[in-house]
């Protein structure tokens, strides 16, 4: 006889597939329409044929060439400049959103972001060092470093919020936000005495996509999806240390490690994208409190779901930083922040009355 409780949990399931594949669909849908926007327009039915007659050239040649030679001018936007970009966007949203939908629950308070704890920022400063000072080791030195000026930050800002054992949320906030004042000036150090014009790096470094290519594209998909996939097996294991830390070690979770490695995995994904696409600041704060409204906090849909609506997010915000000005781009970094910022101010607001 089936119990009244697993037909609850086969309703919560359904309801989660169907709400995963709405945002899904969603994703799907914004990519098609955000990739004909633009300084120079492309309708809808044009995008469609022109997928479809260089996908059956690409099947008739047995390669992807079709997809570089004999362009058209719109196909050379589309293939080359729209797609990558808006796919690089998509990667970026997910990436931060998850990794915000992470901090948010290791340290149990909706204020925590990467962002705000510094580690954007302690990733640019990594990155910028694989720029200048360490260029000629190779273009993979720049990731490693933003990952390793992520972790760095990380471990500061965290040590500086703990006391006895315990860290005070309130005081890491306050650390993160300190240490990554400290961090924007050791980013203009570096700026300044590495590079004989620094105001090149700055368009990528506050958050700007539009340089995005299809190599951005081939060396972020691989670790974000396997960081986001890996951070999705420890959806339980969030869930657990919401009831607290003792609780959580009650029922046999490591709670010290699996902080650990959860923080390496948020920092890693983290860095990647400021490796690439700069400083977006807020998505990790707003995605997963407006996910948490809709889904409710348990990690098993929050983390998915944040993901599909970061993706979301950062495609319509840079679609909106490429067209209120056209012909001339806002940086996405400089959108975001009119997003995230007043949320932040009232989530601190409310957890100050509370």
């Amino acid at each position: 006889m089936k119990r009244f409780g697993d037909g609850i949990q086969s309703e919560k399931m359904l309801k989660w597939f169907f709400t995963l594949l709405i945002l899904l669909i969603l994703l799907i849908v914004s990519i098609f329409i955000t990739v004909g926007m633009g300084a120079v327009a492309i309708p809808s039915e044009c995008i469609l044929s022109m997928v479809l007659e260089k996908g059956r050239e690409a099947i008739a040649s047995g390669s992807l060439d079709p997809f570089f030679h004999d362009l058209t001018p719109d196909e050379k936007i589309f293939f080359h400049i729209r797609l990558p970009r808006v796919i690089f966007g998509a990667l970026v949203g997910m990436a931060l959103a998850v990794a915000g939908g992470v901090m948010q629950g290791v340290f149990k308070n909706p204020m925590a972001d990467p962002f705000i704890l510094g580690i954007s920022t302690g990733a640019a400063v990594g990155a910028i060092i694989g720029m200048t000072v360490l260029t000629s080791i190779g273009l993979y030195m720049r990731p490693l470093m933003a990952f390793l000026g992520a972790i760095l930050t990380i471990f500061v800002v965290y040590n500086l919020a703990r006391v006895g054992g315990k860290v005070a949320i309130d005081t890491l906030l306050l650390a993160g936000i300190a240490f990554g004042y400290f961090l924007y000036s050791v980013e203009w150090l570096l700026l300044i005495v590495f590079t004989d014009s620094p105001h090149e790096i700055l368009s990528w470094l506050i958050g700007y996509l539009g340089n995005a290519s299809w190599m951005d594209v081939e060396y972020t998909t691989a670790p974000v999806l396997l960081g986001v996939f890996l951070i999705f097996l420890f959806a339980r294991d969030l869930n657990a240390m919401l009831l607290g830390d003792e609780t959580a070690h009650y029922i046999g979770i490591g709670v010290e490690s699996v902080r650990k490695i959860l923080l390496a995995l948020a920092s890693l994904i983290t860095a990647i994208t400021v490796a690439f696409g700069g400083i977006i600041g807020f998505v990790g704060l707003i995605m997963p409190h407006m996910t948490r409204l809709i889904v409710g906090p348990d990690h098993r849909i929050l983390l998915p779901a944040s993901a599909l609506f970061g993706a979301i997010f950062v495609i319509w915000t840079d679609t909106l930083a490429r067209t209120v000005l056209a012909p001339a781009e806002v940086p996405v970094g400089v959108i975001t922040p009119l997003f995230g910022a007043p949320l932040f101010i009232y989530l601190l607001v409310t957890r100050r009355r509370g």
